[in-house]
């Protein structure tokens, strides 16, 4: 049997996963506020009729594509890619780059905001002695992951910048992730430069970078603290809503059981 492990945040009240204003809200509806709803179905129905004088339990979720973890989409970047085309929707992606193997850089050392280039990466794929195939998932561990849960985690951990992205489309990658809040870089951190430098460029440049090559991201994994440079499978299908940016994805690193541990 394969080994699994999930790399996906729980949705759950009151832990603290997006800045203010993108929150997130659960209704919990318990099995005997339920009961009212099965009388209206079935005529002269007693409570005591029913195992435990119980109906069922009912959420009710207010949250958005972009809250918990999720795939973006490239409508998500824009709706028109540089070449006049136009991007596709979350519902119109190849279920084939969603299951892959998968390549964790370790990005753990790089101070907030910094913003990730091309020459890092080669030079962590260098560490990890990995060359990418094409449709690799690649992961990226920021600092972030261990502020999960704090008021700090939206604006904490490296971007991954618009000529880093393209690196990794030109080698044939789709699917990419962090366990941060963003694949760029914190906007705390951006707008500060933006303020000093009057530089729109810089804004969102790693999703923008979608508009010249369709790519999509994972955003808000856990524990890749937990995973091994390679030797996985990433399994992120997203979630089909028609038209849309993003859907929220059970992302799981699938490990096979051949008795060895996976690469390191």
């Amino acid at each position: 049997m394969p080994r699994f492990l999930d790399l996906s945040m729980t949705l759950e009240n009151g832990v603290p996963a997006d800045p203010p204003g993108y929150e997130f809200h659960i209704d919990y509806t318990s099995h005997q506020d339920t009961v009212p709803m099965l009388q209206g179905r079935y005529e002269g129905l007693q409570p005591e009729e029913l195992p435990n004088s119980e109906a069922f339990a009912l959420e009710t979720v207010h949250l958005s594509t972009h809250n918990g973890t999720h795939v973006d989409a490239p409508w998500h970047y824009s709706s028109l890619m540089v070449d006049g085309s136009r991007p596709r929707a979350i519902d119109e992606m190849p279920l084939d780059w969603f299951l892959r193997p998968g390549v964790k850089l370790d990005f753990r050392h790089f101070d907030d905001g910094y913003v990730v280039t091309a020459a890092d990466i080669e030079h962590e794929l260098k560490r990890i002695e990995y060359t990418l195939r094409p449709l690799d998932i690649v992961l990226v561990n920021t600092s972030a992951g261990a502020r999960f849960g704090t008021p700090e985690y939206a604006q904490s951990g490296c971007g991954i910048g618009r000529e880093a992205t393209l690196h990794l489309c030109e080698q044939g990658v789709r699917v990419v992730g962090t366990d941060a809040w963003s694949w760029d870089a914190p906007y705390r951190y951006v707008a500060e430069r933006y303020a000093r430098d009057r530089d729109a460029s810089i804004i969102w440049e790693g999703h923008k970078a979608g508009r010249t090559k369709e790519y999509c991201q994972i955003e808000k994994l856990r524990f890749l603290d937990q995973l091994p440079a390679h030797g996985f499978t990433v399994a992120c299908f997203p979630v089909k809503i028609s038209a849309a940016s993003a859907g929220w994805t059970r992302a799981v690193a699938i490990f096979d059981d051949n008795g060895t541990e996976p690469d390191q």
